[in-house]
């Protein structure tokens, strides 16, 4: 079988796709991801084939327009940028993902990726799999993760969910119009191909743990929680000979990273962080990222980093303080210790609301009122409380017994054999 995965958004957000790749070729099938610029090393040094989406969504997110729409946090401001940005690229997108589909047997997409895929595996007649990293089917058990958290009810928690999927569908329409027009297409329907997929009894796999997640009782058969799809440090990687040193010099210390989330004053963001460790007696890795903080004269106490694997680094810490995105939050819950969660926008609040309710990490600070006095007190907790790491390390142990990428391979294969 020859799969085509269609992966889009920062690292966090490729690399469980990566690792679904891994286990599918371990599996015996060919595999192409569909994706930014920014992770042809990630994908190729993962032995899978590699298709460019066309654009550096790096150098996107570290634009001053970008970094002031991140930093505002407004989610409907980001999906208009994020609708300008697909339109601005669709023309060349839509040729670059014919050309590739064209041997392809199967698509696998999440959120972002799939809504493109989506038209163009349509016109070439080939079988299509949502793989998503974060709830997007509707249920009354709890509200959309890219809703504000309020307690909305259980009719309208359902109800959240088809709003947010319609705020969705609304950034992409402009540019499948494009890409639908291109191919000969008639347009999609004004609610986009949710409603589609499900009619056509298209699964939808979700690589999040049961024990982080609970599968709602209102799914029906089609969704399937397989647990978290982990891309782990190659075995040749080898860390930095001064960070082990660092590391062995004296406790283990704090992460502090924000990932793809840049900001416009990363000086600042940094010199909270240096305080916030201060103030709590804490060593600190810092994550320089994509800009979220700035490479600065440092104490003796603390090491930057731009980016080490999560898998091998997290262990090591007594803490980790990130962003709260779908692929950090389960490295950090995969690691043993507590998070703390500095939310910027999107599902990320839902993730440190389900961290701290499962008491694993502090409650979120979201980033417009993250200071050093706050931070450094969270961190203290994290550090200090034992009931916290106890129930960090039992999550941590359940996580790592899971096999995500083992379940959503033979449920692949098993659709797949459903359809020939």
């Amino acid at each position: 079988m020859k799969v085509l995965i269609a992966a889009s958004g920062s690292r966090g957000d490729v690399q469980p796709y990566v690792a679904l790749g891994q286990g599918l070729k371990a599996a015996g099938h060919t595999v192409q991801i569909l994706t930014s610029d920014d992770f042809q090393v990630l994908v190729t040094e993962a032995e899978l084939g590699f298709c460019s989406s066309g654009h550096s969504i790096e150098a996107m997110l570290q634009s001053d327009a970008w970094r002031t729409t991140l930093e505002s946090g407004n989610f409907l401001a980001i999906v208009l940028k994020m609708r300008h940005e697909m339109r601005r690229h669709a023309h060349q997108l839509t040729a670059n993902m014919s050309a590739y589909f064209e041997d392809a047997d199967l698509v696998l997409g999440g959120m972002a990726g799939l809504l493109g895929a989506f038209s163009v595996a349509e016109k070439l007649g080939i079988p299509v799999i949502q793989t998503h990293v974060f709830p997007l089917t509707p249920t009354r058990a709890f509200g959309s993760p890219l809703t504000p958290t309020l307690p909305l009810g259980r009719v309208l928690n359902r109800a959240s969910f088809h709003l947010m999927r319609q705020v969705l569908w609304q950034s992409s329409q402009l540019a499948d119009k494009i890409t639908r027009k291109a191919l000969g297409l008639r347009p999609m329907p004004p609610w986009g191909p949710y409603q589609a997929l499900a009619r056509q009894r298209v699964p939808v796999l979700y690589g999040f743990s049961k024990h982080i997640v609970p599968p709602p009782t209102d799914w029906d058969s089609l969704q399937h929680v397989t647990g978290y799809w982990f891309h782990n440090a190659p075995s040749v990687w080898e860390p930095p000979t001064d960070l082990l040193h660092f590391l062995q010099a004296g406790d283990p210390p704090v992460y502090v990273g924000f990932g793809s989330m840049g900001n416009r004053n990363p000086e600042e963001t940094t010199h909270i962080a240096l305080k916030a460790l201060s103030v709590s007696g804490q060593r600190g890795v810092l994550a320089s990222g994509w800009g979220g903080l700035a490479e600065i004269p440092l104490p003796e106490s603390v090491y930057m980093i731009r980016a080490v694997p999560h898998d091998w680094l997290f262990p090591r810490m007594a803490a980790v303080v990130h962003h709260g995105g779908a692929g950090t939050t389960a490295a950090g819950l995969r690691a043993g210790v507590p998070n703390v969660i500095v939310p910027f926008f999107g599902d990320q609040r839902f993730w440190g609301q389900r961290v701290s309710a499962l008491g694993a990490g502090t409650a979120p600070i979201p980033r417009k009122q993250m200071n050093a006095e706050n931070l450094a007190e969270a961190i203290s907790i994290a550090v200090q409380n034992p009931t916290m790491r106890q129930r960090a390390t039992e999550l941590g142990r359940q996580i790592e017994v899971e096999d995500g990428v083992g379940q959503a391979v033979a449920l692949i294969e098993r659709y797949y054999a459903g359809q020939h």
